[in-house]
């Protein structure tokens, strides 16, 4: 057992393909024979990955020896590596008929959940303006949480919290996306890129524009992606100084 351990902890990176691979697989299959595609496979396969990761140590599973691959797999080189790779397939065409309209969904979308993670930041009895802009920028998405919370000294504690919540919409989004593509006319590049700008979350957009149209995954993925950028360049700076003048 010794012996495997040393094994798999010399090549953690490829036990983390296969591991990841495998609850994927086996993650889309139950996903369309239980529940005939009604629940996407990619958010079975993050409710999974947060229940084994509540079993890990300080760094997830990544503390056991034989999982330490999943340190570099769930890193941030891969994270961006992935985040980029999904829009290869946009055409310029589709994003360039987006316009103004594209802009604007970005900010809006920004601001929304932006204010919408303050309150219930503030309701939840957190006052201290690094606190509320650190939660508020999670319901942006998970990535813009710990960005803003380190860049304005946030304490670990609100930063954990901060990812939840981004964690938890990017759940919801990858679920309810399905359910509502007909009813808001989710069935073309423009509003799947108007899309992805409101609701941002990259890997939610992503994986409920899969379960609805695989086409359209590239053009939601382009604009969430650029949601997470705006995120980082506004939370931490302009919005945590609006949220400091008005608290203090």
């Amino acid at each position: 057992m010794n012996d495997l351990i040393k094994l798999l902890d010399k090549n953690g990176l490829v036990f983390a393909f296969l591991i990841v691979s495998a609850i994927m697989y086996v993650s889309y299959y139950v996903g369309k024979k239980l529940t005939n595609n009604k629940i996407p496979g990619a958010a079975i396969a993050i409710s999974v990955g947060l229940i084994i990761a509540y079993f890990g140590g300080e760094k997830g599973v990544a503390s056991i020896p034989a999982f330490s691959g999943m340190a570099i797999l769930g890193g941030s080189m891969l994270r961006d590596f992935s985040i980029v790779s999904t829009a290869m397939g946009a055409s310029f065409t589709e994003i360039k008929k987006t316009g103004l309209v594209g802009l604007l969904c970005l900010i809006l979308g920004t601001l929304i959940a932006f204010i919408m993670g303050g309150v219930i930041a503030y309701s939840m009895g957190y006052h201290d303006p690094k606190d509320i802009t650190t939660i508020g920028a999670g319901a942006c998405t998970f990535i813009v949480g710990p960005v803003t919370g380190a860049a304005i000294g946030a304490s670990s504690a609100v930063i954990a919290i901060s990812i939840a919540i981004g964690v938890i919409k990017s759940i919801f989004v990858t679920i309810l996306t399905p359910f509502i593509a007909k009813r808001i006319g989710l069935d073309n590049p423009q509003t799947a890129m108007i899309f992805g700008g409101l609701v941002g979350s990259t890997s939610g957009v992503s994986a409920g524009l899969a379960a609805t149209d695989p086409k359209l995954v590239p053009y939601g993925a382009l604009t969430a992606t650029f949601h997470t950028a705006m995120g980082c360049l506004l939370c931490p700076s302009v919005l945590y100084f609006i949220v400091n003048y008005f608290l203090n």
